[in-house]
């Protein structure tokens, strides 16, 4: 099959070179992108009278018998074609004749590809939007019904203080409203048109770029031709962020992994959401939450790669950026469906809160609020917090917790002690007297829950 370049070649490019540089296995997931953006670009070519609007409105209805076909699953793209570009122009020459040639007029592949990046990454930005605020939702609700739920906060793995699960499930989603944030301030620099920059010098026809941009709403056009070919920013970008937010949900999926666990207990994930042993007939499996932490690693890897592959090309267009298309693909694919699992995962969990309540009074992560105490009676707390230390040492050494000591073994350590050292350190005094804005105290909670109400639902 003869290329649509091949004019300048006197033989044909060896079979291997097809299959290796031919990039339409994975790049076809551009295909309505290419398609949509084609549509723009014809239609300005006729407007500017480039070619004639009969031309114009006979390449668009081919154009839109192919994208019928697309969405029907039943267009045939070929390795002999190259990419997705190739593939649909022979497609339309062979829908409508050789006016289907003229599509191409004014344009190359390098600003085309480009064009078809920006419009890929603006709707996939729109889609994980969307699919953090489910899992936000989710979270939300958790924490709504969790206010008064007592847990053991940790720090470095050990029992630091009691905290509300609520507390805990709100950290993320924060975490979560951060990542939106930076999903929509990378929309400033996708929604930049570089079609009209051509190969890399721009084009000798008389074409209007901001046309094309308003047809296709985006905000502006790459002021630099050379640089609106070989700009992939967006994509590290959209990778970085990416990256972000699976280390967010890997962390997430690690805690529901050793909450699940037999050695914590403090929460049961849904059949649904678990899996089995081929061997072992009593096992449930956090399978999945397994894979959400496991597959980070994969998101991680695009990233890096892409940027390696950047680092070293000249201007302008160069073939290696080819490679920027099946990294963000598996990111996007494998972002989209670890969020679409985790918002019914979090809706369907069962929070054990009398597990969680018993694990506090097992431990003494109440200890901070002895030196608290001490330093409110006027002992400087560097002091109290010596004091404390050696508490917790009798304590551990006694084969007691802190609450199993009497107001003698109190007063052992410090005259300061009174009765109302007992009530001060009950798991619920700890965790309500974290009163600062910010803390876990139910009624700092409440005001993070009308908070977050507030900012899901400016977004909508």
């Amino acid at each position: 099959m003869a290329k649509l370049w091949g004019g300048r070649f006197t033989k044909s490019t060896n079979k291997l070179v097809d299959e290796y540089t031919a990039s339409i296995s994975y790049d076809q997931e551009l295909a309505k992108e290419d398609i949509e953006g084609s549509l723009a670009h014809v239609q300005m070519l006729g407007e500017c009278g480039i070619i004639t609007m009969e031309e114009t409105k006979t390449i668009q209805k081919g154009l839109q018998s192919i994208l019928n076909k697309v969405e029907r699953g039943e267009a045939k793209f070929s390795t002999d074609m190259e990419d997705i570009h190739m593939n649909i122009e022979k497609m339309l020459i062979d829908e409508i004749g050789p006016v289907g040639g003229k599509l191409h007029t004014g344009r190359s592949r390098n600003d085309q590809v480009a064009t078809d990046m920006h419009l890929y990454m603006r709707k996939k930005t729109h889609t994980l939007i969307d699919l953090l605020e489910d899992v936000q939702y989710a979270l939300l609700e958790q924490a709504k019904a969790n206010v008064d739920t007592i847990l053991p906060g940790y720090t470095h793995l050990q029992r630091a203080q009691p905290i509300s699960f609520a507390h805990h499930m709100l950290a993320y989603f924060w975490m979560f409203e951060r990542d939106k944030g930076r999903l929509k301030d990378s929309l400033k620099r996708i929604n930049i048109l570089p079609l009209g920059a051509g190969a890399l010098a721009g084009t000798t026809f008389p074409i209007d770029r901001r046309r094309v941009a308003d047809l296709l709403q985006f905000d502006d056009i790459y002021p630099n031709s050379m640089d609106a070919v070989s700009d992939r920013d967006f994509v590290v970008e959209a990778l970085a962020d990416c990256s972000l937010i699976m280390v967010h949900l890997s962390r997430l999926s690690e805690e529901m992994v050793l909450w699940s666990s037999q050695e914590f207990q403090f929460i049961e994930l849904d059949d649904a959401f678990c899996t089995g042993s081929s061997i072992m007939p009593q096992k449930k499996n956090p399978d999945v939450s397994e894979l959400l932490r496991g597959k980070t690693g994969r998101v991680f890897g695009h990233l890096v790669g892409l940027l390696t592959v950047l680092k070293g090309l000249p201007l302008a267009y160069n073939k290696d950026m080819q490679e920027d298309k099946e990294g963000i693909f598996d990111t996007v694919k494998t972002l989209e469906g670890a969020l679409q699992l985790l918002a019914p995962i979090l809706e369907t969990m069962n929070v054990k809160k009398e597990r969680m309540r018993h694990a506090v009074e097992k431990d003494y992560s109440n200890a901070t609020d002895i030196a608290d105490y001490l330093a409110k009676k006027g002992l400087p707390f560097r002091e109290a917090h010596e004091v404390t230390g050696k508490m917790v040492l009798y304590a551990i050494e006694s084969k007691k917790y802190l609450l199993d000591l009497d107001l003698e073994e109190f007063k052992q350590f410090n005259s300061l002690f009174e009765a109302d050292i007992f009530e001060a350190l009950k798991p619920e005094h700890v965790m309500r007297a974290r009163e600062s804005e910010g803390g876990t105290a139910p009624h700092q909670i409440e005001k993070q829950l009308k908070l977050a109400e507030t900012m899901l639902h400016q977004n909508q």
